[in-house]
């Protein structure tokens, strides 16, 4: 049972499983990740496999999970407060891509014709509570 693995996290991107990986690691946890390469070399098919999957020894899951609990699921300032929703003062406040400019259509057009992601994107921050968007000034 010692050296059974057990998948704590699934990621769409590589990218994201690393970044979580090198904080599970600098804990002395060891990380294992599946289906890593196969999403690098084809990004399109991580929702068809199940994305990056994130594993730890089945020993060191309870600690993984809290590690993983303990990072904030919502967006924080530069010095690491959450960030309020002005309209109705939740902290659940998250960061999505839109498309609201002409430039940033005919990106998102041309990815998606030509299966590659988009050149450029727009973010912007909304309350999860009240879909308020949400500015800030960064520090």
């Amino acid at each position: 049972m010692q050296n059974t693995f057990s998948t704590i996290a699934r990621y769409t991107y590589s990218s994201e499983a690393e970044i979580i990986k090198g904080r599970l690691e600098a804990e002395g946890i060891k990380v294992f990740l599946k289906d890593n390469i196969t999403i690098d070399t084809d990004p399109l098919v991580s929702q068809a496999i199940g994305g990056v999957k994130l594993k730890v020894l089945a020993k060191d899951e309870s600690k993984a999970k809290a590690v993983l609990n303990s990072i904030s699921a919502y967006a924080l300032d530069d010095n690491g407060n959450a960030v309020a929703c002005s309209n109705c003062g939740s902290n659940k406040i998250s960061l999505y891509s839109t498309i609201n400019s002409f430039k940033s259509l005919v990106h998102f057009i041309i990815g998606f014709v030509f299966g590659s992601l988009p050149l450029s994107a727009r973010y912007e921050y909304k309350c999860d509570n009240c879909n308020t968007i949400v500015n800030f000034k960064k520090q």
